[in-house]
């Protein structure tokens, strides 16, 4: 290799570095500012609800332009779409690992439902912003409903509850989640609210009252969230 060729193939690398360095900082920055404009929605649907929220809203919470707003998202509809889906993916992330510790389908179903329930207690902001959204909304993300249907699915299938139809179903846990959250994000709330709610969707979706109230207080293991999660409010502070 000569002397002229060795010195193009470095400049030529150097080159490729500078241009990676370049993207991967814009695509970092291109991200925090899309938690950014996440978080701040988060904020506002948690206290006012998505119908009420305004891309002027959006963009005094978060401090950015109206240009920089249409960057990211074309309405303030897809933006509480798109944190709908952030977050349900969170919420499976973070429920996932303690679920698939039970066999039995009817305890999985029923420490998802406490795990989201009592984020009320730690993550209030997260809590509220299920409540105001509806989980599980007609314009959120299916992953989240498929997640839940995954084991009602096999609880049908297996005998441990009722037959019905599976929209009958979600509707009981569903209702029963943001019920529980709702009521736990109020200071006179009992403490084990989750677990009464959760007894009462496993009664019924069709099981014995005893067997419902063994298996609505299992121990449940402890939940890991990131630092960067939506759901703790992480998101947020580091998009601030």
């Amino acid at each position: 290799m000569t002397i002229v060729s060795l010195l193009q193939k470095r400049w030529h690398n150097r080159r490729m570095q500078t241009e990676d360095h370049r993207q991967r900082v814009a695509a970092e920055r291109r991200e925090r500012m899309r938690a950014r404009l996440l978080a701040s929605a988060m904020k506002l649907v948690a206290a006012k609800g998505p119908a009420a929220m305004s891309i002027d809203d959006v963009i005094s919470a978060a401090e950015v332009s109206r240009g920089t707003f249409y960057k990211y998202f074309s309405s303030p509809e897809e933006l509480v779409r798109e944190l709908a889906v952030d977050v349900a993916n969170e919420l499976i992330k973070m429920a996932e690992p303690v679920v698939q510790r039970y066999d039995d389908p009817a305890e999985r179903v029923s420490c998802g439902m406490r795990l989201v329930a009592r984020l009320a207690l730690e993550h209030p902001l997260a809590a509220s912003f299920l409540v105001r959204l509806g989980w599980p909304d007609v314009r959120g993300p299916t992953v989240l409903l498929d997640f839940v249907a995954r084991d009602l699915a096999e609880g049908l299938r297996r005998g441990r509850f009722t037959p019905m139809p599976m929209a009958l179903a979600l509707n009981i846990v569903a209702g029963a989640v943001i019920g529980a959250a709702n009521c736990m994000l109020k200071p006179q709330c009992e403490s084990d609210f989750a677990e009464q709610s959760a007894a009462a969707a496993l009664r019924a979706l069709g099981m014995d009252a005893k067997e419902a109230a063994r298996i609505s207080r299992l121990r449940l293991a402890p939940v890991e969230m990131g630092s960067q999660s939506l759901l703790s409010g992480g998101m947020a502070e580091a998009a601030a």
